[in-house]
C-alpha cells in the first residue's frame, strides 16, 4: 500500500533541499531560481519507529525492514497556476496523484535568496497556493458537471451521486473554503475520493526556518501554527538546511550534531510522523528469524485487508490472524512466551488491527 505525499510550495522556499534530505540523495536539484525542479522527483523514505529494532532484537531477525512513505518533489507554483502560468498545469496534475500535501513555507529571512513575491510572509504564501488549488477545483467541477448532464437526465445513479457531491464541493469552494471542509458521509466516501479534488487532500504545513531557530521556531512559524489550528491542518517546524547536513552524516555523527544544535531528534522524523498522523495511518509488524518488518495501514483496517498489504492472496484466502500486542511481545520476550502467557490471540475477519500489533496470518492457497 503506497502513500504519496506531495511536497509543494512557491519557488525558493526549500522544497528541493527538504526532498534531498528526505531521500538522502541529491536527485532534486536545489538551486536559487524558480522552476529548478522541472519533473517531479519521487523518493521513498523509511518511517522511523524504534519499536521495530526491539522486535528484531528479541526474535534475532536477520533483516530489519521499516515501513516506507513516498514523497514527491513537485515543481514550484506561482500565482496564476490554475490558468496555466509557470508550470501550473503540470503542477496541478502531479498533486492530483498524491494522497496528501506537505506545503513548505518559507519562514526564514535571507537577503541572498530571492522570494518570488519579494517578501517573506508564509501565511500569504499559503493563501496563494490554496487559492490556486481552489480555482483549479472550481474549473474542474464546472467541466465535470457539464460532462454528466445527459447521464443525470437519464437517471444514471452514479452520475446523480457525482453531481450531488460536485455541487456540494462547488458551494463550499465558492464560499471561500477548501473542499476538505465538506462533510462527507461514510457511504459517500468512496465516490468522494474518486473526484480527486485538490483541496480535498489533507495538508501539513512545513515551516522551513533558519538553523538557529530549528528548536523553537519564530514569529513566522507561530503564525503558520495558528493558521493550521484554525483550518484543522497539521504544522511542523523544520530547518531544511540542517536536515540536508544531517543526511550526509552517519548515525553517530548525526546524533552528535543534533545534540550540538540542541535538538532531541531530526526534524524529518517529526515530519514523517506528522505525515502518518495526517493520513490517519498506523503500523503493524511481522516478526521472525528471517526478518522483522513494519507494514503501513490506515486506522480501522480489518485483518484480511491488513494481510492483503503483504500479498493479495493473503487477503483472498484469509483464515485467521494470530496477534500479540507490541507491549506484551516485548515484556514477555517473544511469541512463544506470549503464547504461554495467554497473550497470543486468534482473530477472525472482523478484527480491527491495532497500532503495534505483531501479526502472523494463516491463509489458504
Amino acid at each position: 500500500m503506497g502513500f504519496r505525499t506531495g511536497i509543494v510550495g512557491l519557488p525558493n522556499v526549500g522544497k528541493s533541499t527538504l526532498f534531498n534530505a528526505l531521500t538522502r540523495t541529491a536527485a532534486a536539484q536545489a538551486a536559487n531560481f524558480p522552476f529548478c525542479t522541472i519533473e517531479p522527483n519521487v523518493g521513498e523514505v523509511a518511517v522511523p519507529d524504534a519499536r521495530l529494532a526491539k522486535l528484531a532484537d528479541i526474535a534475532n531477525s536477520q533483516n530489519v525492514i521499516p515501513a516506507r512513505m513516498t514523497f514527491v518533489d513537485i515543481a514550484g507554483l506561482v500565482k496564476g497556476a490554475s490558468k496555466g502560468e509557470g508550470l501550473g498545469n503540470q503542477f496541478l496534475a502531479n498533486i492530483r496523484e498524491c494522497d496528501a500535501i506537505a506545503h513548505v513555507l518559507r519562514c526564514f529571512e535571507d537577503g541572498d535568496i530571492t522570494h518570488v513575491e519579494g517578501r517573506v510572509n508564509p501565511v500569504e504564501d499559503a493563501d496563494t497556493i490554496e487559492t490556486e488549488l481552489m480555482l483549479a477545483d472550481l474549473e474542474s467541477i464546472e467541466k465535470r458537471l457539464q460532462n454528466i448532464v445527459r447521464k443525470v437526465r437519464g437517471g444514471d445513479k452514479d452520475a446523480v451521486l457525482q453531481e450531488r457531491l460536485l455541487k456540494e464541493a462547488q458551494a463550499t469552494l465558492e464560499n471561500g473554503q477548501p473542499a476538505r471542509k465538506v462533510e462527507v458521509s461514510e457511504e459517500d466516501a468512496k465516490a468522494w475520493s474518486m473526484l480527486q479534488l485538490l483541496t480535498a487532500k489533507p495538508v501539513l504545513f512545513v515551516c522551513n526556518v533558519a538553523e538557529d531557530e530549528a528548536s523553537d521556531g519564530n514569529a513566522h512559524s507561530a503564525a503558520v501554527a495558528a493558521m493550521a489550528a484554525e483550518q484543522g491542518a497539521g504544522a511542523v517546524v523544520i530547518s531544511a538546511k540542517i536536515e540536508e547536513e544531517i543526511s550526509q552524516l552517519d548515525a553517530e555523527e548525526a546524533e552528535m550534531f543534533l545534540t550540538e544544535m540542541g535538538l532531541e531528534e531530526a526534524g524529518l522524523d517529526r515530519l514523517i510522523r506528522a505525515g502518518y498522523q495526517l493520513l490517519d495511518l498506523q503500523t503493524y509488524f511481522t516478526v521472525g528469524p528471517k526478518e522483522a518488518r513494519a507494514w503501513t495501514i490506515a486506522k480501522g483496517t480489518l485483518a484480511p485487508a491488513a494481510a492483503g498489504v503483504i500479498h493479495g492472496d493473503f487477503e483472498k484466502g484469509f483464515i485467521r490472524a494470530e496477534t500479540v500486542a507490541y507491549d506484551d511481545y516485548v515484556s514477555l520476550g517473544g511469541e512463544a512466551p506470549a503464547r504461554d502467557a495467554g497473550k497470543l490471540r486468534a482473530e477472525g475477519k472482523s478484527y480491527e488491527v491495532k497500532d503495534g500489533d505483531v501479526l502472523h496470518f494463516l491463509h489458504s492457497g
